[in-house]
């Protein structure tokens, strides 16, 4: 069987195809009949079911299927590059002249451009949160992206990272909006539907990137080379366009070599001319909404004012009356006429002038009124300036223009999106005969979205089974799984009793080495989980919960694991340099091939197995991944790394993935030290906004995360723990 060389050319996983359990067609139905911001918003909340999964495909299908540029003919390569830079850049140069020429008095115009385009500038990038992935490392082209994405990210620091950024100077220029995955977030930065669609295709794209690799490629060259938010903001370039085109150069040039590569270019082509085509509309719809609201009479200003705040409007108004109607029944009827509500409300005792001064609705929005903090300094001055045209008789009444914008490519999007029938999908209960199917599945898990339940379901049964260590695991060899109750002293004791006791003080260079086939058979015993190294944190920096400091803490000890871009560093790679130093050969794990592999043991499976669940629930089991995380960090020290440095080293194997292990994972300021201070960092910040009553409850789910690792190394300890004992005869 031949088996996986170095490099990884990979540029495409096999045709696509997907499987989901059978009831998940019509949930999936059910939400692409819904508004496209409620489809958003479902998305950007949940990252764990086979719904959101089947829902992105529907959205990436619909969008490739629906774009107007005509399909790419023929097979370029020599010049593909070249041509394609020069068309981006072109458009480039377009856009800048577009978005410079909006017109920008009044304020409210440039913030009400911001707060359109904010969806998508608040999520771009998200393309590459999970390109780096068990099937997709360690690939050449998956390497370079994830590197430039670990640097979009802040480099472990969120408030450092481009979405923050953008925050930030959105804020300076007088938009202040909720996170982007709040329920509230489309309404109150009044976010129309063909925004709304584009940034649930770059979601969707997130969710799926290994399967759709070449539409990430040109995804991102695109956006990040017309750097339409940038422009907006006035903020430099996060990342050159020089060095976005090499990653572009260097995949078309691994696409000469690959099975795939003709498909691979035509697929990239088509993504290009797509992306080019969403950024052109968004700058198209952002100069229509600047447009409308330079020429939008006061009448209607004060309208889009009251109709972004009537879905917040509640009981607190049930004694307020328009018209001798309650206002609460007003803003509740489906019938709402906003129009004709904002002239009966400019008639209204609320609205007029008492004894020369202002009416009782301007009185209480100010600083010690009722209202007060409904309404930014805009929207007061809007409302300000209305009352003293209402009270100067100088409003004519006025029919309010229908908001159209970016109505007709939006209406082609949507019905794209609802007929979509995304190819290689089928609908069957997962049932994987073995650990080794089960294994390929979740590593594969993007086309195999029905193993998420069997995922879930033993992610629980393991943490729940650790937890017989919490009273038995002082006696562990390797790991102290035993319980204490947390205070940050008492966690750093701990770590500090397991470092020296358990993997330091028992350490003696070995006096007799093992003969060349039981190292390599134990090698093979630790491959498989060094094949899957990082995978538990692979999904913490998913837009729209990337905001912790523990977030940042965890995704940068994974950045590490995958060398931060660089291959030479990259564990993925450095564990099959060891592997082909020993003539071990196995296919990679994402082949069909490593089913039939015969090189690693069947009986071990358990450990990677679990480990990929946690990964795939990065909400549900945060906590956990936590523990974990501290668990395996800790594994890289001591005497098992120096031992078996040692005997790989005698027989002329290469020692390279241990020593990497005990230089990354030191103690003083490595991984292990790092993966105390990340759950030090998230019970404070968790006692701090919720209090001091939760951390314990949150500690104890971070131990049993602890503890699931040391259940699967410890293994004489827990056979003994879980073996019943015979009862003793009393004579």
């Amino acid at each position: 069987m031949p088996g996986f060389e170095l490099p990884d050319r990979m540029t495409s996983l096999p045709a696509a195809r997907a499987e989901f359990d059978p009831d998940v067609r019509q949930a999936a139905r059910d939400l692409l009949a819904a508004p496209p911001v409620d489809i958003l918003t479902r998305l950007l909340h949940n990252q764990e079911s086979q719904v959101a999964l089947l829902v992105a495909r529907h959205v990436i299908e619909g969008f490739r299927t629906a774009a107007d540029h005509d399909a790419p003919t023929g097979d370029p390569v020599d010049g593909l590059v070249d041509d394609v830079a020069g068309r981006v850049l072109g458009l480039r140069a377009d856009l800048v002249r577009k978005l410079a020429a909006l017109p920008s008095a009044p304020a409210e115009v440039t913030a009400a451009v911001l707060r359109e385009r904010a969806a998508v500038a608040l999520i771009g990038g998200c393309w590459l949160d999970v390109v780096s992935q068990p099937a997709t490392q360690p690939a050449v082209v998956v390497n370079r992206l994830f590197g430039q994405h670990f640097r979009l990210q802040g480099e472990g620091n969120p408030r450092k990272g481009v979405h923050h950024l953008r925050r930030v100077a959105l804020e300076r220029a007088g938009v202040h909006l909720p996170d982007v995955g709040a329920d509230d977030f489309a309404a109150k930065a009044g976010t129309r539907p063909l925004t709304t669609l584009h940034a649930l295709f770059y979601l969707s794209l997130s969710r799926l990137p290994a399967s759709f690799l070449p539409e990430v490629v040109a995804v991102h060259y695109v956006c990040h080379t017309l750097g339409v938010d940038e422009a907006l903001l006035g903020l430099p370039a996060p990342l050159d366009e020089a060095e976005l085109r090499a990653g572009l150069a260097e995949y078309v040039e691994l696409t000469r070599g690959s099975p795939t590569g003709q498909a691979d270019r035509r697929r990239l082509l088509a993504a290009v001319e797509l992306a080019m085509t969403l950024e052109r509309e968004q700058v198209d719809v952002l100069g229509e909404v600047a447009r409308r609201e330079a020429e939008l009479p006061l009448e209607a200003r004060v309208a889009a004012i009251i109709e972004r705040h009537r879905p917040f409007a509640g009981r607190q108004h049930r004694d307020v009356r328009v018209a001798g109607r309650r206002l609460t029944e007003v803003f509740d009827d489906p019938g709402f006429d906003v129009a004709a509500f904002v002239r009966t409300f400019r008639d209204s005792r609320q609205l007029k002038p008492i004894h020369g001064g202002d009416g009782r609705f301007l009185r209480a929005i100010k600083f010690g009124g009722p209202m007060f903090g409904v309404f930014d300094e805009r929207e007061a001055a809007v409302f300000a300036e209305w009352a003293a045209r209402a009270a100067a008789g100088d409003l004519p009444d006025m029919e309010i223009p229908a908001d159209r914008c970016g109505e007709a490519a939006a209406a082609r999007w949507a019905a794209a999106v609802t007929a979509s029938e995304p190819s290689g999908v089928r609908f069957a209960e997962a049932r994987p005969a073995d650990d080794r199917e089960l294994f390929h599945r979740l590593v594969n898990i993007e086309a195999f979205p029905n193993t998420l339940p069997i995922a879930r379901t033993k992610a629980l049964a393991n943490l729940d089974a650790a937890e017989v260590l919490f009273g038995r695991g002082a006696a562990g060899r390797y790991t102290d799984a035993s319980w204490f109750d947390y205070t940050p002293q008492a966690l750093l004791d701990r770590v500090d009793h397991i470092y020296w006791d358990k993997l330091v003080e028992p350490y003696r260079p070995l006096t007799e080495i093992p003969d060349r086939d039981e190292v390599v058979f134990i090698q093979k015993t630790f491959a498989l989980g060094s094949l899957i190294d990082g995978t538990w944190a692979h999904r913490i920096g998913n837009v729209g919960r990337y905001r912790r400091t523990s977030d940042g803490m965890l995704a940068a000890i994974y950045a590490d694991e995958m060398g931060r871009g660089d291959l030479r560093k990259n564990h993925i790679t450095l564990i099959h340099q060891v592997l082909r130093s020993m003539d071990i050969q196995v296919p990679h794990i994402r082949d069909d091939a490593f089913l039939d592999q015969d090189e690693l043991p069947d009986h071990l499976y358990g450990f990677s197995i679990h480990q990929i669940c946690l990964a795939l629930f990065p909400d549900t089991f945060y906590n956990e991944i936590l523990g974990y995380n501290l668990g395996i960090e800790m594994f890289g020290l001591g005497e098992m790394r120096l031992h078996e440095a040692q005997k790989l080293r005698h027989h002329g194997f290469d020692p390279i993935y241990e020593e990497a292990h005990l230089s990354i994972d030191n103690f003083s300021g490595g991984h292990a030290r790092q993966s105390a201070e990340i759950i030090i960092a998230y019970l404070d910040e968790a006692g701090r906004t919720v209090g001091d009553h939760i951390v314990q409850e949150e500690w104890r789910r971070i131990w049993r995360g602890y503890a699931s690792f040391a259940y699967f190394v410890e293994h004489a300890l827990v056979r003994e723990a879980t073996t019943p004992r015979t009862a003793e005869l009393v004579i």
